[in-house]
């Protein structure tokens, strides 16, 4: 290497030292543009708000983000009920028109049905040592998840902003919402 000061595209003289300087520096930058598109990327729309709902996009945003990845819970319609502090403590698991429940939907229709079919969830829920909805949310916002909470449907179901969670994103329009989908690797609708 030439021990000749070298010009910058400004004129300005450079030593050697300096430049090797310089040139290390513009390495590292490129190192880590390289590895920031190495990182996977995901969006998971949450458009359902029953108890049993709740639990796919926090599990899978959670495991995805210990993992290292970009994630982002967008949760519209329905699913913005996961977000909703109050509303998040009350969510219930339908069992009409559930195959997977061991009851005919005639049963399954009866007043206080959804309300058992929940408590027996919980039930198995707790004694399997899973973690709550509540735990799940702090737990992807822990992890780096962005949730976030859709305007649109915060303004149709005449919710306040305050009512969510802390840390939720909040405002979120389906453009943003859109664009995180286009540079994502995975998109899943929940």
């Amino acid at each position: 290497m030439s021990t000749e000061p070298s010009s910058t595209a400004d004129g300005t003289q450079l030593s050697a030292a300096e430049l090797q300087a310089r040139v290390e520096e513009l390495e590292e930058t490129v190192a880590d543009l390289e590895a920031d598109d190495d990182q996977q990327k995901m969006t998971i729309v949450a458009t359902q708000g029953s108890f049993d709902m709740a639990y796919p996009p926090l599990i899978l945003a959670s495991t995805a983000a210990a993992f290292g990845w970009d994630v982002v819970v967008f949760h519209t319609f329905w699913g913005l009920d996961i977000l909703h502090e109050e509303k998040s403590q009350n969510l219930q698991l339908s069992a009409v028109g559930n195959p997977n429940m061991p009851m005919p939907n005639a049963l399954a229709a009866l007043p206080g049905m959804d309300r058992l079919a929940t408590r027996m969830m919980q039930s198995r829920i707790d004694d399997n040592g899973t973690a709550t909805i509540e735990e799940l949310i702090d737990l992807s916002l822990e992890q780096g998840v962005e949730l976030q909470a859709c305007q649109m449907t915060i303004e149709l179901m005449d919710y306040d902003e305050d009512d969510f969670y802390d840390d939720v994103t909040v405002g979120v329009g389906a453009a943003t919402a859109l664009q995180h989908m286009a540079e994502s690797d995975i998109q899943l609708l929940v």
